[in-house]
């Protein structure tokens, strides 16, 4: 049996991720959970930069305004995975944090080679573990990386999280 895949229902259209359950177990089995008790539905992007990535996840960007969005989590932190050397490449979804082992609900879709992201890579204080890549709809996640944005980078069209589904 293959690694499960995530079907993101946005209110800019819908992408299909595949998540690496297999690789990446921890930080996989975290994102499956919050999916599946739908702790994302709802939910706004609350960082967007073009040529860079997109992010999401914080609990507190169901009002899309509020000047909290990208600081909150689940209630708990999971620990960095450093298992499978999976580089931050275009489309991948990685794990976003504060620092060590500060992980938790948000994460944040590559939209160029970030490389230096990666937590395997020496030159580079950063640790962002990969746990899924976009399989299908890419152009969906190019789109939202495109739009207006004000100074925190948040979109000025708020982006909303339908829903996640996990399908095995």
């Amino acid at each position: 049996m293959g690694n499960p895949t995530a079907i993101f229902n946005t209110s800019m259209g819908s992408f299909t991720a595949e998540i690496f359950e297999a690789e990446m177990p921890i930080t996989a089995s975290n994102f499956i959970n919050l999916a599946n008790a739908g702790f994302y539905n709802g939910l706004h992007f609350h960082r967007v930069i073009n040529n860079f990535m997109i992010q999401f996840g914080c609990p507190h960007s169901k009002d899309p305004k509020s000047p909290r969005c990208g600081t909150g989590g689940p209630g708990y932190k999971i620990e960095d995975e450093h298992t499978a050397k999976i580089s931050n490449t275009p489309g991948t979804l990685s794990m976003a944090n504060a620092g060590p082992n500060s992980g938790g609900s948000q994460f944040f879709i590559n939209t160029k080679n970030n490389a230096y992201l990666d937590w395997f890579n020496p030159t580079t204080p950063y640790a962002h573990p990969v746990f899924g890549k976009v399989i299908d709809g890419l152009d969906v996640v190019q789109t939202i990386q495109q739009v207006p944005t004000d100074p925190r980078d948040n979109p000025n069209t708020p982006i909303m999280m339908n829903s996640i589904e996990i399908v095995r």
